[in-house]
């Protein structure tokens, strides 16, 4: 009897315990759901009132929207890139500013959708951008933004000439050297147009992997107007290595003058549109030393310069310049290697239009100190424009090579569109 009453007793302590864990498990699972239906309903509530906060302050948020290029933490950025838009609203203000907290000026547009900066970015700075917006009931919306531009390391830049604004002979190409080797040659012609005015077709022309000539079939038409844009901007030159330029530059071509040398007769005719109006003696090379043949653009011109042989190869025993004349007058650089035309004020009268007795250069006779303004040396200065075209013929040395100086004109039409990439 004992041993059942304690059995019944052991049956009861187990249902107890099991009923007791099965309590403790609605306890434990109405602890995690929230408690008891009213608690629940309370929780509903809760949620219901927080999803109307939400919706509200949604609806009450500004419609502006803004969008800042490039955007946030990008790296390796064009110096031209950044820009600010707004749809649904008009800018308020916008700041660019750099790491040390100085500030880039820019400009929002007259009817407040966009900004940029004035000017180009600098290369390795990192800048911070903060832009302002109200929609048409008068509700901000604000956008930030930090971005890093591209270093020098992985950038390139194409210096040109000729300068934005002048005025230039029909010679004159428009040659750009880039800083950089560039692998990628039809990206960056692409990006580079240059047209006329007249409707000249303009074609870019490779010498090697770092200068990019244009020019028309014939010379430019005179008077006519020459517009270069230059998107580079972004543009892969080489693996890791972009440009970072964008802008446009024009020109003016000036009257048409091509002036032919005769070393033969050592006589210089100068035409313009389509007239002579001077023929001057001149003393070319020397049977040693003779000039080039060939079209030679005028690339630069010097009131007085000096001229040292040592520097262009004509050397004495001692290694010092066979010539050094440190007051030419009247100079003008035919090409990079050293040929000039240029004033002599040291040889005899009587040389010029008889005897060639130059290492290579024109020399037309001139006065010493560049004052004179009667002599021909002086008048063909005064009457010669950076471009104007000097056609050597009959010399007993060989064609100068077209990229000796913006001497592109000895090519065919034919072999300089072959040299482009596009």
């Amino acid at each position: 009897m004992e041993w059942r009453v304690r059995t019944d007793s052991k049956r009861r302590r187990r249902g107890l315990a099991a009923a007791a864990a099965v309590l403790g498990g609605v306890l434990v699972l109405s602890a995690c759901s929230g408690g008891d239906d009213k608690a629940a309903g309370n929780g509903d509530k809760t949620s219901k009132s927080q999803a109307d906060v939400d919706a509200a302050a949604a609806k009450d948020t500004s419609k502006a929207r803004i969008v800042i290029a490039p955007k946030d933490g990008a790296t390796n950025v064009g110096l031209n890139n950044a820009t600010v838009t707004v749809t649904e609203g008009t800018l308020t203000k916008v700041e660019l500013k750099t790491s040390e907290g100085t500030a880039v000026e820019g400009k929002i547009a007259a009817d407040g959708k966009s900004w940029k900066p004035e000017g180009a970015l600098k290369r390795s700075q990192k800048y911070s951008l903060a832009a302002s917006a109200k929609d048409t009931a008068g509700k901000e919306a604000h956008e930030n933004a930090s971005f890093t531009t591209v270093s020098p390391e992985n950038s390139f830049i194409g210096s040109f000439t000729p300068e934005e604004g002048a005025k230039v002979g029909v010679g004159m190409p428009v040659s750009i050297d880039f800083n950089k080797p560039i692998k990628d040659k039809k990206a960056v012609q692409a990006a580079i147009n240059v047209t006329s005015s007249t409707g000249q077709e303009v074609v870019g022309h490779w010498f090697g992997d770092q200068r990019l000539d244009f020019r028309p079939d014939q010379y430019w038409t005179a008077n006519s107007t020459i517009t270069m844009k230059m998107k580079l901007d972004g543009v892969q030159g080489a693996p890791g290595v972009v440009g970072v330029q964008d802008r446009t530059a024009t020109f003016q071509i000036g009257r048409s003058q091509v002036s032919t040398v005769d070393v033969k007769t050592k006589k210089m005719t100068v035409t313009r549109d389509g007239q002579v109006v001077k023929t001057i003696p001149i003393s070319a090379g020397s049977p040693a030393n003779p000039t080039y043949n060939g079209q030679m653009v005028i690339s630069e011109k010097f009131k007085e310069t000096r001229m040292d042989g040592a520097t262009v190869g004509f050397k004495d025993g001692d290694g010092k310049g066979e010539y050094d004349i440190k007051d030419v007058p009247h100079a003008m650089r035919l090409s990079t290697s050293g040929t000039f035309i240029h004033g002599n004020y040291w040889g005899d009268d009587s040389i010029f239009g008889s005897a060639n007795t130059s290492h290579g250069c024109v020399g037309l006779n001139d006065a010493k100190g560049a004052n004179d303004p009667d002599q021909p040396g002086a008048w063909f200065f005064d009457n010669s424009l950076v471009g104007d075209v000097v056609n050597v013929v009959n010399s007993p040395d060989k064609t100068i090579k077209p990229d000796n100086g913006l001497n592109g004109w000895n090519l065919s039409w034919a072999d300089w569109k072959a040299g482009s990439a596009v």
